[in-house]
């Protein structure tokens, strides 16, 4: 059985406990800490819940009260629940990660995307939006005709977004969404911490809690938002430096006198030899400039004969000292 079965079946699970009075206060923390575990957890629960509303919409609107001998209320909903389990687990058969299919109908499509450590790839929607993903990144995406979505899963991906009236575009990362207001911005997702960077027009940061929107921010272009921890932290800056921000969208890095710790750090998203800073001093080191991102080889050979940092280099690793 999939991952995507997996989710559709323990979705159905806790809805019909929901509804048939077998829930709890375990109960609900168990729902929490299953959603909480991926995009995937939570895409299959709110989809289910939702067919679920609409099934009981549906049935009071044609059926109004239960005659004697009529299934009830709960069983009836729990053959909808169950076939749109069986209709969710129709879908994934066949998919693949990389290019999945036009599938559930003509109206609706998904896709996934990813690169490898030190790829870069440039995607264009059915809907004339443009993705570009940065290193070691990977995002899904589902289109229909009333909404658009993607799941940034891991890694960074800069989105320009087509304009497209009463059809939001929606970006899942972890348990934070983005809603678009505009049109072109980047995300970068670690773990639950999110970076996002808005080049022009405006977009809406949510944080989720089981589902539902806690704390919200508008961010602007030229803004730079950074959410961790449960807190949202909104920079104002002006828009050059957010293109430097979007350097790797030409395969480039540009630091303003970081520390050198960092600068390691960001080199080591995009190549598989890793810089190693040895000890405090050089890691305090300042770095301004901007610099090839693919080539650590040539920027720690400035760090030699620039300002003398002693350099070792092996198979696996570039070792920097003071």
């Amino acid at each position: 059985m999939s991952r995507a079965q997996q989710a559709n079946d323990r979705a159905a699970a806790f809805i019909i406990a929901q509804e048939d009075g077998n829930w709890n206060s375990a109960s609900q923390a168990q729902l929490g800490a299953w959603l909480a575990e991926s995009d995937g957890n939570k895409a299959a629960y709110w989809r289910l819940k939702h067919s679920w509303r609409e099934a009981d919409r549906i049935s009071a609107l044609g059926h109004g009260r239960a005659e004697p001998g009529q299934a009830s209320r709960p069983a009836r909903r729990r053959w909808w629940v169950w076939a749109s389990v069986a209709a969710s687990i129709i879908i994934a058969i066949g998919g693949v990660y990389e290019q999945w299919p036009q599938m559930e109908s003509p109206s609706q499509q998904m896709a996934g995307y990813q690169t490898a450590v030190g790829g870069l790839k440039d995607v264009t929607l059915s809907d004339g939006s443009h993705i570009q993903l940065n290193t070691a990144s990977r995002v899904r995406t589902s289109l229909t005709a009333h909404r658009r979505e993607a799941w940034l899963e891991s890694g960074e991906a800069f989105f320009e977004v087509a304009h497209r009236s009463g059809a939001p575009f929606v970006v899942h990362a972890g348990d934070h969404q983005v809603t678009v207001l505009g049109t072109k911005f980047s995300l970068r997702r670690e773990g639950n911490n999110l970076k996002v960077a808005v080049l022009e027009g405006r977009v809406r940061v949510d944080e989720l809690k089981d589902g539902r929107p806690v704390r919200s921010a508008v961010i602007e272009g030229g803004d730079i938002a950074i959410a961790e921890d449960s807190a949202l932290f909104v920079t104002s800056r002006s828009g050059q430096a957010v293109e430097n921000a979007l350097a790797w969208r030409q395969g480039m890095l540009e630091f303003n006198q970081a520390p050198l710790s960092e600068v390691a750090a960001e080199f080591n998203r995009y190549n598989k030899r890793q810089i190693v800073v040895t000890d405090p001093d050089a890691a305090g080191f300042r770095i301004g400039g901007m610099f090839p991102a693919s080539n650590p080889d040539a920027f720690v050979r400035l760090l030699h004969d620039a300002y003398g940092l002693q350099v070792v280099t092996t198979d696996s690793e570039i070792k920097i000292s003071s």
